[in-house]
């Protein structure tokens, strides 16, 4: 099955090389591009796709909110999110939004193109490590947490589930988890399960990100 893949930035040249990466692989294909958020809006509710690449930095609406608006629809592809910034606050306030993937426009075409098929295959992209080190830099932003206020999105979780959610947070992959729980990998695949189904994550990313928003994990 071919991945359809959506382009958008501002700039025809960066468009224009990705096209041609793209469309260079046997299992994939560009069906459409854009020059800023909104034209994308416009261009993806009558064109079917699978994945969009996404800048976050572009005129009329930037990347967060077209995010924001496209994991809003029904059968919303998933977002790749590209920066030429390294520590972009806009970077994480897409991973909130419900991006499934950061990735710098300098990282190498592999990765890009295994970006665009992991996500396609309804994984997150990002490393748990890597997440937790952009987070790392955004902490400012994020609320500080309440602890006479549990955030309601805790409610339903168990001891077990809390603890994994920790770990998850921590940047710990499910090997590592089983390993310091001491429990078989396939257990933990099932924690993460159903806490993706308990908190309406998405993706592992906004695991980490709950796990940070709701201070039980802290970057101190």
């Amino acid at each position: 099955m071919t991945i359809r893949v959506f382009l958008v930035d501002d700039q025809q040249m960066v468009r224009g090389g990705f096209r041609m990466l793209v469309d260079s692989q046997p299992d994939m294909s560009v069906v459409g591009e854009a020059g800023d958020g909104a034209e994308a809006l416009e261009r993806l509710a009558v064109t079917r796709a699978d994945v969009v690449l996404m800048d976050v930095r572009m005129p009329r609406m930037d990347g967060v909110e077209t995010t924001r608006q496209l994991a809003g629809r029904e059968d919303a592809p998933r977002v790749v999110v590209l920066t030429t910034f390294d520590l972009d606050e806009y970077a994480f306030a897409a991973l909130k939004a419900g991006a499934a993937a950061f990735l710098l426009k300098d990282a190498p075409p592999e990765d890009l193109l295994t970006a665009i098929r992991t996500v396609h295959g309804g994984d997150a992209v990002v490393a748990p490590s890597t997440t937790r080190r952009l987070l790392d830099q955004f902490a400012a932003v994020l609320p500080d947490p309440q602890p006479t206020a549990p955030d309601s999105r805790l409610g339903g979780l168990t001891e077990r589930e809390r603890e994994v959610l920790v770990h998850i947070g921590r940047g710990r992959t499910n090997t590592e988890i089983a390993a310091d729980l001491v429990v078989a990998e396939a257990t933990v695949k099932t924690h993460v399960g159903r806490l993706l189904a308990k908190t309406g994550s998405r993706d592992r990313v906004q695991l980490v990100v709950l796990a940070y928003e709701t201070g039980l994990v802290r970057t101190t």
